[in-house]
């Protein structure tokens, strides 16, 4: 399955695993490179510089294929060291960066003067426009549907990803909802160009997420999430839980940030994937945890889904058309 996006980037596969709090660490990436698929290290997921430098040593030692590094830009009273996470990407040799959050602009030139590709994820057509502008080589565009922070427009995957890819001269990749080849064979025909997956591959074995997490995905349906952060525009789609089901309550009766910030500390979350605390805090997944009914190996995962969207694509497909026409 060649598209602009495994041209342009150097995978077998149109298939991305985006970067993710947590989990993006070196056995799923490897295991995603290994499979002929795109994966990222999560560069804010290592506590210092210096620990994502080892990080993409240790994914090396694990495959020679091409992977990545998110960078999550956000703003905060104390930001991270964005400039030395920067430099540990480029002292790395790293080639292809995913950014998220803020504009990349400020870090462009630097990954442009060290040879890097970059994809920026938008979760709108008007944000993803302005990142060709400033010279991204593809954008990941995120549905509603997705897992974290969907943005504030509310626009699904079905309308969104046409909408962006009838704007954009640049490689699109689609993102939310999407955990099985029917997904994939959709975004191809909406226009774009490969999917990024978070969930799907958040319940793999390689996955470094608790198995007590991977088992919750499994039994979750599509409506087993909540939506977080409303009220401060600010929104977040996370696993249902005592947790979420607390903080929705308290925000509907208006609330800051300071009255929920106890229940949504990262370190809570962390402890979710760590321990497989399924109440310890909040933790993101999206609305596909209603496809998701196993926990393959990430090889078993990516051949699967190709096979069966060349099966879609060659077949299903193929047969609603009338063969006098497609002879003629």
């Amino acid at each position: 399955m060649r598209t602009r996006f495994t041209e342009a980037f150097g995978v077998e596969h149109p298939i991305v695993q985006g970067g993710m709090m947590w989990v993006g660490r070196a056995e799923l990436v490897a295991a995603v490179a290994n499979a002929g698929a795109l994966g990222f290290i999560t560069a804010l997921t290592q506590p210092t510089p210096e620990d994502l430098v080892r990080e993409i040593a240790r994914t090396r030692e694990l495959t020679d294929k091409p992977f990545g590094v998110n960078l999550t830009i956000l703003p905060s009273i104390t930001p991270p060291p964005y400039a030395e996470y920067r430099q540990a990407i480029i002292k790395s040799g790293i080639k292809i960066v995913e950014t998220a959050g803020s504009n990349p602009v400020d870090h462009l030139p630097f990954f442009k003067d060290a040879g890097i590709k970059v994809i920026h994820k938008c979760t709108s057509v008007r944000h993803a426009v302005k990142a060709e502008r400033v010279g991204v080589d593809a954008v990941s565009i995120d549905g509603f549907e997705c897992a974290g922070h969907p943005g504030e427009d509310d626009v699904p995957g079905l309308v969104l990803i046409p909408a962006a890819t009838r704007k954009l001269r640049i490689p699109v990749i689609a993102s939310g909802g999407i955990a099985d080849a029917r997904g994939l064979v959709a975004a191809l025909a909406l226009g774009a160009d490969g999917v990024n997956m978070g969930t799907r591959f958040m319940c793999t074995v390689e996955s470094p997420v608790a198995h007590a997490v991977k088992e919750q995905i499994v039994a979750n349906s599509e409506l087993d999430t909540k939506l977080i952060f409303r009220t401060l525009h600010n929104t977040a789609r996370v696993a249902a839980n005592v947790v979420s089901a607390e903080v929705v309550e308290i925000e509907s009766r208006g609330a800051e940030f300071k009255d929920i910030q106890h229940l949504v500390a990262g370190a809570r979350g962390r402890k979710v994937f760590e321990e497989g605390d399924i109440d310890a805090g909040i933790w993101t997944a999206g609305q596909c945890q209603g496809l998701i009914d196993d926990i393959p190996t990430v090889a078993e995962l990516v051949e699967r889904m190709v096979a069966e969207a060349e099966s879609i694509i060659a077949g299903r497909l193929t047969s609603f058309l009338d063969p006098a026409a497609v002879q003629a």
